[in-house]
């Protein structure tokens, strides 16, 4: 089980890359609670200084872009695999 978190404001690319986890948890069937973080106040306290930011399993994966569909597919599914 995956849980991803989408950390940002609401702007354009935090919901993209929010829509980007729930298509390819979809298609690739991986089981994952996605959530998004809003407030501002807490993005410090998980370690993100830029949004959008990206964690999977407590760890920060990314920050202050939106990875491609297939970056983001290989990290998700890497991490399933538990080669990262």
């Amino acid at each position: 089980m995956l849980t991803i978190k989408v950390i940002g404001p609401g702007c354009i690319n935090c919901e993209n890359l929010y829509e980007l986890c729930v298509n390819i948890a979809a298609e690739n069937e991986l089981e994952a609670d996605i959530q998004k973080i809003t407030n501002r106040e807490k993005f410090a306290g998980l370690g993100i200084w830029m949004t959008p930011g990206l964690i999977v399993n407590d760890k920060v994966i990314s920050q202050g872009k939106v990875p491609t569909k297939s970056t983001l597919e290989h990290w998700l599914t890497d991490i399933v695999n538990k080669t990262i």
